[in-house]
């Protein structure tokens, strides 16, 4: 078979957020939607440049030599490939925010600036920064200083330069970092009462210009906004002097001196501030300089007030699974049945109310569990330091080195530590990403174990948008591997790879994940060889794996019918006239984000499914601990491949992959009935209810069943972070 080219993973990634910015210009989208499309376009493009194309440009660096990352043969053509989407997504979403501002005057909703305040609002905000804003205003005069001090990555400056109306050419140029963090960025004005305006924290203190720098003699101001974007990448070296909370706890510092990746400013700017700040910043032509518009950080447009007379959201409220619904306890159901919880669609309250029991449950002895992605005001760690304040046995398993989290996840450490509970910190050259919990109790002097494994993170904020997949579970042989997984973790150095190999109903990375599907591939290429029925579906948010993908395209030319939910990086080329059976591989980007991983082999008929942690990427392979299940439940195996058939029949949000990665939509004919899949699925799992439950559904969503006895301290949220929202009544949201 001729060698087909990937899609470089770089280029699939940017492909999948421009199907976030057709959602941001999709009319049917509610309007406060769409603008939450562009925050997470802009915040995902923020985090591509820090990690992506840091790496590229260390790659670049390194011209070959060895890197302890996944090395792209050609990187300095992906970065200029890069470049050229870049700008023209970026022109794209510019002319999609022209478009809603229209639509946001159209519904009374005005965005307000400096020079287009009535005499009220110049009043309102005059006062309102010299009593809230103006002591964190600290205005840097650069041309006075030796060096440029350092500028924040993330973080929103205005660049100002002051003259005199007589005199242009004496000027003094000042940089002002826009204090978001502490004051929100969004500002409700005083207008009619048919009306809402708002300012942004950039105008409140670009209108007030004159009365900061009230001690020069300069009567002209003209201000830029302007960001920087820096490497977010750092090395876990392997100084054995050193333990890996101090090894990152450096990091974190390092952090701080990553070089500038991106340099992103207002295409107005004053000509001699763009040069002196590019030379400061030590940027050349090589380097990622994108002329914008006046606004920047739109991933703070997240926070953005709800003044909208219109709906907000279109999917309903999340209901209680039918197998928990009036049931007093979820324990009780758990060890009779396995359970598919499905959030966001299912209620994230049967996950908490299992620890919740546990902690309060007299015969339960221990309880162990991984943790990669804490909400700051986790009610899981609630549950868990309940759990050993009632006398249990608590390990947690908590991912330090989860990219942008590491703060927080060393913040929760130290509280789960002072709590008595037993932390794990994981392996030295490997990242712990798999989801489980492992529960143990005594039944009439018989230790019972119970728990759960997870294709998402123990988030409960997270659950209410992530699609993901929970296998609650009393399989003795599933729990017996998931209590070799935390033997191995408990002292990975003395400990070797190799005890994960006595793992026999769960697949294990890096340990023989890849190895395994590779198998199951390979029996459907056998089934088609010989005239018989195959078939693949899988549904991932990312597949990049060179040799997995070599193996899918094996199948397809076999004659294995090959089908693909992949929600962003997708590097297979699917169309190839080679192919016996063609592959068909699909995107959907709609109000939730699809991150379940699931895979499913027709296998005689049997439908051999799995669901896992990891995605088919070389990191999730090799360089992270992960856990795929095989399901055993007829039924919860049912469920998973209707769903899965849900969203391959999907032609309101499915987009088409293929190498051209135009997104094309699918569309119906004149006489197909439309299917949006998150609407349906919803409709599936819900007509599950019996009827009895139903009634009981609505008013469980809010009432879990056990309560906690305290709460804990929440943690501050770290990575990143959406400004709060200061509003004129005094309330945040």
């Amino acid at each position: 078979m001729k060698t087909i080219q990937n899609i470089p993973r770089d280029i699939s990634w940017l492909s999948f957020n421009e199907r976030v910015l057709q959602e941001a210009s999709d009319p049917t989208v509610p309007l406060p939607e769409r603008i939450k499309f562009l925050a997470i376009h802009s915040s995902n493009l923020e985090e591509f440049f820090r990690v992506r194309v840091a790496a590229l440009k260390r790659m670049v660096l390194l011209k070959g030599k060895k890197a302890n990352f996944y090395f792209e043969e050609q990187p300095e053509a992906i970065l200029e490939r890069i470049q050229t989407i870049v700008l023209r997504q970026q022109n794209e979403f510019n002319t999609v925010w022209q478009g809603i501002v229209q639509e946001m005057a159209e519904n009374k909703f005005f965005l307000k600036d400096a020079s287009s305040l009535s005499t009220r609002q110049k009043s309102f905000v005059r006062n309102y920064f010299d009593q809230e804003v103006a002591s964190s205003v600290i205005p840097l005069l650069v041309e006075d200083l030796p060096a440029l001090p350092y500028l924040r990555d993330k973080s929103l400056f205005l660049g100002v330069v002051m003259h005199k109306k007589n005199d242009p050419s004496d000027h003094k140029l000042a940089l002002i970092e826009i204090p978001s963090d502490i004051h929100g960025r969004f500002l409700q004005l005083p207008s009619r009462s048919t009306e809402r305006h708002i300012i942004l924290l950039e105008d409140v203190i670009r209108f007030n210009l004159p009365y900061i720098f009230s001690f020069f003699d300069y009567d002209q101001f003209e201000a830029y906004i302007f960001k920087i974007t820096k490497d977010a990448e750092f090395d876990i070296d392997n100084d054995l002097s050193t333990t890996l909370v101090q090894q990152i706890k450096k990091g974190l510092k390092n952090r701080r001196k990553g070089k500038a990746v991106r340099f992103i400013y207002d295409k107005q700017m004053h000509t001699g501030l763009l040069q002196f700040l590019i030379k400061h910043l030590h940027l050349s032509q090589k380097d990622n300089i994108l002329p914008g518009e006046k606004i920047h950080n739109f991933r703070d447009f997240m926070a953005l007030p709800d003044l909208f007379p219109i709906k907000t959201t279109r999917n309903q409220p999340p209901f209680v699974h039918p197998d928990v619904a009036g049931k007093r306890r979820v324990t009780d159901v758990l060890l009779k049945k396995d359970i598919l919880l499905s959030p966001p669609y299912h209620s994230y309250v049967t996950v908490i109310d299992l620890l919740r029991e546990a902690a309060m449950d007299p015969d339960v002895e221990s309880i162990q569990i991984t943790a990669y992605r804490l909400a700051s005001n986790s009610k899981i760690v609630n549950a868990l330091i309940n759990a050993v304040r009632n006398g249990k046995d608590v390990t947690v398993m908590i991912e330090l080195r989860a990219r942008f989290n590491e703060q927080a996840n060393l913040e929760w450490k130290d509280r789960l530590e002072e709590e008595g509970v037993k932390t794990l910190i994981g392996i030295t050259d490997k990242k712990v990403h798999a989801k489980v919990c492992l529960i143990k109790k005594r039944i009439q002097k018989k230790t019972v174990s119970y728990g759960f494994i997870a294709t998402g993170n123990l988030n409960e904020k997270t659950a209410r948008i992530y699609g993901d997949h929970y296998l609650l579970t009393a399989n003795s042989a599933i729990m017996a591997d998931i209590g070799r997984i935390f033997k191995y973790l408990e002292a990975p150095e003395h400990t070797s790879e190799a005890h994960l190999h006595k793992c026999k109903h769960l697949v294990i990375a890096p340990t023989g994940m890849r190895e395994h599907f590779i198998s199951r591939i390979d029996y459907e290429i056998a089934a088609a060889k010989a005239g018989k029925k195959s078939g693949i579906i899988l549904k991932l948010n990312s597949l990049s794996d060179d040799i997995l993908i070599r193996k899918l395209y094996e199948a397809a030319h076999a004659g294995v019918p090959v089908q693909m939910i992949i929600r962003s990086i997708c590097c297979a080329n699917t169309h190839f006239k080679k192919f016996k059976q063609d592959m068909f591989a699909i995107s959907i980007v709609d109000e939730y984000l699809e991150h379940a991983r699931v895979m499913i082999f027709h296998h005689g008929g049997k439908h051999t499914t799995y669901i896992s942690s990891a995605d088919w990427m070389v990191r999730n392979l090799q360089h992270r601990l992960e856990v795929a299940v095989k399901i055993q439940d007829p039924a919860i195996k049912k469920t998973l491949r209707e769903i899965l058939q849900i969203q391959l029949s999907d032609n309101v949000k499915a987009r088409i992959l293929d190498g051209l990665l135009e997104n094309k939509y699918i569309h119906r004919g004149n006489k197909e009935k439309e299917i949006r899949s998150q609407t349906k699925i919803y409709t599936y799992l819900q007509d599950t209810l019996p009827p009895e439950s139903k009634q009981l559904s609505k008013a469980s969503r809010s009432k879990p069943a056990i309560k906690s006895v305290a709460k804990v301290k929440p943690i501050p949220k770290t990575g990143t972070k959406i400004a709060s929202l200061k509003l004129v009544n005094g309330t945040n949201k």
